[in-house]
């Protein structure tokens, strides 16, 4: 049996929106089609992929760098982070990219923290489409902690960390929790 961490989405979802070149007309007609929806909710974007759905929608978007410059790993940071809960990346499988392993690390990374994510139109449908998209949900992750292989030691100092990062003390002295840092 798998355990897993229950993460609540918002009803109000904040959607991380890419689109490589060949694929930007085809995710500014989605946006264009599903603007009223898309109003309800908080959107973030690479780059110029922002700026286009701003100019052409006059949607607010929080814009992240262009993709080749760190924006996939930036929305792959959001994601890991919580703040983004829907990834619609309309990406190019006929282009190979410069940028082609921060892709594959986004897409990675939209799987392990099992959000719900679109690479074409049809998917991207549905998803906009279904009750859930304007509801709370609780997607489940897996706890992939326990299908990774560490040295002994490592294992050891992990567990006496585990309860700090539950937000629960410890007697370990010179380590913040990152809420700790935050706060100080």
């Amino acid at each position: 049996m798998t355990d897993y961490q229950r993460i609540p989405l918002r009803a109000r979802k904040h959607i991380g929106l890419v689109a490589h070149d060949g694929r930007k007309q085809d995710l500014l007609e989605w946006v264009r089609f599903n603007k009223g929806t898309l109003a309800e909710h908080v959107l973030y974007a690479t780059g110029t992929t922002g700026a286009l759905i701003h100019k052409e929608t006059g949607l607010d978007v929080i814009r992240l760098k262009s993709g080749p410059f760190g924006g996939d790993q930036q929305m792959g940071a959001l994601i890991a982070e919580g703040e983004i809960d829907v990834l619609i990346f309309f990406w190019d499988p006929l282009e190979p990219k410069p940028h082609d392993p921060d892709v594959k690390a986004l897409l990675r990374i939209a799987v392990l923290y099992n959000i719900p994510s679109a690479s074409n139109r049809s998917t991207a449908d549905f998803l906009i489409s279904s009750p859930l998209f304007t509801e709370p949900y609780e997607r489940l992750i897996p706890d992939y902690r326990k299908r990774i292989k560490r040295p002994e030691f490592i294992q050891r100092a992990l567990q006496e960390t585990e309860p700090r990062e539950r937000g629960e003390s410890t007697e370990e002295e010179g380590t913040l929790s990152r809420e700790e840092a935050e706060n100080t």
